[in-house]
């Protein structure tokens, strides 16, 4: 008897694909929609997990687009301490969906971004990157030119890519009432002072990020018709929930939110691709295996296999053996869960991470 399933390959069976293999021998989790090449300019924004694909591409030889590199005499340990080098422009983490709209509008000119600072023990520091500079702006003068310079690489980011790639983080915000806009992080955290009558607590809707990011790309693809979008969902869990449920509750719902709406749109713009980095890391297959200890943060081990999924997806070979583009070298394969791979604690744990500041403010 015919029906659609007969002829389906074993990918699309739990069985074949799953329950038969050994986890780390999973395969076909990703087929990119666009040819990655070596010399396709790819800018890299939003939550922390998003910093590992950028450095996935230049380990590999690929052509990572940075619009905001910091000074050529300051050492690299002292502009990675003021964020030079980790996203394509010096935006810090982009959480939400609506930050990047925001930050869209503001560097295209669509929308002119507010001037408000916050102070703290007479330093400055920007609502929207309150972490860039860790000791902060010496005046509110110095914090908004120093923004208007990362406005203008951005708007570069946007002009100039081949490939835009933005990881999804959020779906929890803090909102100024009057001004409508969103901030990096709750008022009152790291810098600036809350106030309830001034800020409210967001935690937007399926529709909502939908909206918000379909604005911004629609932005993105009017100023650089050419450019490809790649779309991505931190495996990352919250740190901490205003949303007054239990943190993993409303991690749950923030995950599904955004890989509904990332799905979504990928499969409704032909210029927009998925990739899975957030089923690999959180499919019950693995069962936790790549996480850390405190069961949020990634381990190595774990961002290792993500990207040779991604690296192999681009180059059209087997995960765990996808070419080094430069030296035509093949990478190991996948390591046992109770063993980080050759080079991975090689790498400095600098992740920057904004919203792990909310760990500070726990009562315990």
């Amino acid at each position: 008897m015919s029906h659609p399933y007969r002829d389906l390959p074993p990918a699309a069976f739990w069985r074949t694909a799953v329950s038969d293999i050994n986890p780390l021998e999973t395969t076909d989790l990703w087929t990119p929609r666009h040819d990655l090449k070596p010399d396709d300019q790819v800018v890299t924004f939003g939550s922390c997990f998003a910093q590992h694909i950028s450095r996935a591409l230049r380990r590999h030889g690929f052509s990572w687009l940075d619009c905001e590199p910091g000074a050529d005499f300051v050492s690299e340990a002292l502009r990675s301490r003021f964020n030079y080098g980790v996203f394509s422009a010096r935006t810090g983490n982009i959480y939400s969906a609506k930050a990047l709209l925001q930050w869209v509008q503001w560097s295209l000119g669509q929308a002119t971004p507010p001037d408000e600072a916050w102070e703290r023990k007479g330093r400055y520091y920007d609502p929207f990157r309150p972490a860039i500079e860790p000791d902060g702006f010496a005046s509110a003068a110095e914090m908004l030119a120093s923004r208007q310079q990362t406005l203008d690489a951005f708007a570069r980011c946007i002009r100039e890519s081949d490939v835009f790639v933005f990881t999804l983080g959020l779906t929890e915000s803090w909102e100024n009432i009057a001004g409508g806009y969103t901030y990096a992080t709750c008022p009152g955290t790291n810098a600036g002072t809350f106030d309830p009558d001034s800020h409210v607590f967001r935690n937007y809707t399926c529709a909502e990020v939908q909206d918000h990011l379909e604005q911004a790309l629609t932005l993105i693809r009017a100023e650089n018709p050419k450019v490809r979008i790649l779309l991505t969902v931190s495996p990352v869990p919250l740190t901490a929930t205003a949303a007054g449920k239990h943190v993993v509750v409303s991690t749950t719902y923030s995950k599904s939110v955004l890989r509904a709406v990332a799905g979504a749109v990928s499969d409704a713009w032909d210029h927009v691709d998925y990739f899975p980095s957030y089923e690999i890391i959180t499919a019950p297959s693995f069962r936790g295996m790549f996480y850390d200890p405190n069961m949020r943060t990634v381990a190595g081990r774990g961002v290792d296999f993500v990207m040779s999924h991604f690296m192999a997806g681009v180059s059209g070979t087997a995960p765990g053996t996808a070419p080094d583009v430069t030296e035509g070298a093949a990478k190991p394969a996948a390591p046992p869960p109770d063993r980080a791979p050759a080079g991975a604690l090689d790498e400095p744990d600098d992740i920057k991470c904004e919203e792990q500041i909310l760990e500070a403010f726990a009562r315990h």
